[in-house]
């Protein structure tokens, strides 16, 4: 089984060489032009083998940039009754739906669904690449930038929490930390980030691991490469 507490995980490397985005990026412009500038970019994590035999579910996740004067990601904390990935920190996101023509329709959806965003109030810059969950699920990260003008209005049945955390802060590679495991018959590995807004009980809260944690991995080094 894999651990209950992912925290508990012992950290075998935190990422203290790698090479710091630069802050002027991180805006509306710079970052619609870095999504058009390098198609053929390959990621550095696309995930693990499923733990069991079975068709992978296709699935999108939004991954929003809300443009502040500091640019923050809207995350989510999954509630607690719900049987995929329980009170784990995640993006607005889920299974394509039968009527969703491409994942970026898929995340618009999940996300007015989920925490009130108007997909008017969402402009797609574009998708990196799927990442494969052990659970089964394919997914496709849409990025895209947000409107700050927006309302948050959390879906109960779904999301627990809805909250925000510096961009700068999560593509900052000083702050990326990588857990290895032994679970269920092999080697496991993740990522994870943990921000703290100050205090030691919500530094506990934002545990930010899993597939997550990969895809925001991997948002850094799509910007890092693209910027060269």
């Amino acid at each position: 089984m894999f651990p209950s507490n992912p925290r508990e995980v012992p950290v075998q490397f935190v990422d203290l060489d790698g090479e710091p985005l630069v802050a002027d990026l991180l805006n509306p412009k710079s970052l619609k032009e870095l999504f058009v500038s390098l198609p053929g970019w390959e990621p550095e994590l696309r995930g693990e083998p499923p733990v069991r035999e079975q068709p992978l579910v296709p699935s999108a996740v939004l991954v929003g940039l809300v443009m502040r004067d500091q640019p923050t990601v809207l995350l989510t904390r999954r509630a607690m009754h719900l049987s995929d990935h329980p009170g784990q920190i995640s993006f607005p996101g889920g299974r394509v739906g039968p009527t969703d023509p491409d994942p970026v329709a898929t995340a618009l959806r999940e996300a007015y669904e989920e925490v009130g965003l108007s997909p008017e109030k969402v402009r797609c810059l574009g998708c990196l690449p799927k990442y494969v969950t052990s659970t089964g699920f394919a997914i496709t990260p849409v990025v895209g930038l947000v409107d700050p003008g927006f309302m948050a209005r959390a879906d109960p049945a779904e999301v627990a929490e809805i909250f925000e955390v510096p961009l700068s802060f999560l593509m900052t590679p000083a702050q990326h930390r990588r857990h290895e495991v032994e679970a269920q018959g092999r080697r496991r590995m993740f990522w994870s980030m943990h921000w703290s807004r100050g205090s030691a009980d919500e530094a506990e809260a934002y545990f930010i691991w899993g597939a997550t944690a990969a895809m925001l991995r991997n948002l850094y080094r799509f910007l890092v490469t693209a910027a060269r």
